[in-house]
């Protein structure tokens, strides 16, 4: 299945200092396309010099970045919103083909980076402190809001323009300059964004992006003292690596990580509803969500019924490239032996696959890293696929006798991302809403779908307790100070 959009470029540099850049090395690793498996582009492979480089030109930058008022920083961010906007389907085109995500499907995710955008830059008009009494006569109490300094942005590749808006604006508009270390699977998009910010009029060294592997160019970017804050999205596993190395400096961490995310449908649900909000949340982007919902919890007298309803349903999606397309490939081969393992293992240890478990070996589809849309049953709770995040079209079903055992089951994991019910009654959705342990909870639609304003992350596994999106980012990228006003030194009682 041949890719349908052109590549913009064959060669996919680094911005550093305002400039395209090859790694200094001259090395470039191959970048495939998961449509059809040929070689899609050759992006910059960055060590340790380049995050080196990168870092120091964020440092020459960042203190008349934080110079600039606040909301003459939203008034930059939001001219590079308005060139989103100008150039919305050329973004998408490239995330589409870079991702084998339908073009409907990229065109939706740039929509929402631009919404993302757009809220964080008009946060430049509300980086609010605030002004409180003091306990001694002639003081007057305060606290303003600072940036920390160099920020470390590494993302990965499922939403990829939807990721890097997800941190460089929210880092900007505190007054940062950043690093953004680029998804090795998607380093046209994020070399896209530079060129528009650049364009937009950015000034140099605000924002560098470094293209590269994770433990080459990532990994120093972590260790590298001169860099304040780290937010990275990606797995669990790494996550706790860049915690340790990041602590052992005392540099601030934002962690984003995996998630096992249930789907509980009780015996008044509507099952239609319920079906479809299944399959959008297992399925769609290929499984590749951090909240796709990869457990589904039945109760027992609608199990049968419903698991019918999703094969029955699940064996009409559509698997390709297309608007009239329901998923897409993964990203890259690694993943699909990954994901496909994971199976095998699963059904070895008694697990019963439902519906696909296999890749696609038409033609249309054998060149491509194409997965079908999988169900599974009879896995134990406890078992290796429904305990680890697999980041691909698998869903596992589950059968409980009540709410009671439905909850139990949700929270046993050790991820607490997102979480979802189907009930028609107000007093399961407020007490699963209650009781779940997870970030994000859900009455009646899917696992997944944060929105601009609205914070996300996770409990247990899934992060560190920090939030990003909405202006509780803020908190990951700015430094809060406390400004004490004497107004009357000489008749100042000094208390402690």
């Amino acid at each position: 299945m041949k890719s349908q959009i052109p590549n913009p470029k064959s060669q996919i540099p680094n911005w550093v200092d305002g400039r395209e850049v090859p790694a200094l090395a001259g090395e470039w690793f191959e970048k495939r396309n998961p449509a059809d498996g040929t070689v899609q582009s050759r992006a910059a492979r960055s060590r340790a010099a380049d995050a080196a480089a990168a870092v120091a030109a964020a440092r020459r930058a960042q203190p008349g970045w934080a110079d600039t008022p606040p909301v003459q920083r939203g008034m930059v961010l939001h001219g590079i919103v308005v060139a989103m906007q100008a150039r919305q389907e050329e973004i998408a085109r490239v995330v589409a083909d870079e991702t084998g995500k339908s073009f409907k499907d990229a065109k939706g995710e740039t929509g929402g980076a631009i919404q993302l955008g757009l809220f964080f830059a008009s946060e430049g008009q509300r980086l609010y402190g605030r002004t409180t009494t003091s306990g001694t006569p002639n003081k007057y109490a305060m606290t303003v809001r600072q940036p920390l300094g160099v920020a470390g942005l590494i993302i990965a590749a499922n939403t990829p323009i939807a990721n890097v808006a997800w941190k460089v604006f929210p880092a900007l508009v505190c007054g940062n300059a950043a690093v953004l270390k680029a998804a090795e699977d998607t380093p046209a998009t994020a070399w896209l964004f530079g060129r528009i910010a650049h364009e937009a009029g950015l000034p140099a060294g605000v924002l560098n992006i470094i293209q590269g592997y994770g433990e080459e160019a990532g990994a120093p970017l972590v260790d590298d003292p001169g860099v304040d804050v780290i937010s990275f999205t990606g797995s669990t596993k790494v996550g706790r690596q860049i915690a340790e190395k990041a602590g052992a400096r005392l540099a601030r961490v934002s962690l984003e990580l995996g998630g096992k995310n249930p789907l509980v449908v009780c015996d008044d649900a509507d099952l239609d509803n319920a079906a479809k909000w299944v399959l959008l949340s297992a399925f769609s982007n290929a499984g590749q969500r951090c909240a796709a919902a990869s457990r589904i919890i039945v109760f027992d007298s609608v199990y049968d019924r419903f698991r019918q309803m999703l094969v029955e349903r699940t064996a009409t999606l559509k698997v390709g490239i297309s608007d009239d397309d329901d998923l897409g490939p993964v990203i890259n081969e690694r993943q699909l032996s990954n994901v496909l393992g994971a199976v095998g293992r699963a059904k070895t240890a008694g697990a019963v696959v439902l519906g696909g478990g296999h890749r696609l070996a038409d033609p249309a589809h054998a060149a491509g890293f194409f997965m079908a849309p999988t169900l599974i049953e009879s896995a134990r709770p406890d078992a290796e696929i429904s305990i680890t995040e697999l980041f691909g079209p698998i869903a596992c079903l589950y059968r409980v006798k009540d709410f009671g055992e439905a909850l139990a089951l949700a929270n046993d994991s050790p991820y607490g991302l997102t979480a979802c019910i189907h009930t028609k009654s107000f007093d399961r959705a407020i007490e699963f809403a209650q009781r779940v342990r997870a970030g994000v909870a859900v009455v009646n639609a899917g696992t997944y779908g944060s929105e601009p304003h609205m914070p996300f992350g996770g409990f247990k596994a899934s992060g560190n307790g920090t939030r990003e999106p909405g202006t509780e980012a803020l908190e990951v990228y700015s430094e809060l100070k406390d400004v004490y006003l004497n107004t009357n030194p000489d008749d100042l009682e000094f208390r402690i």
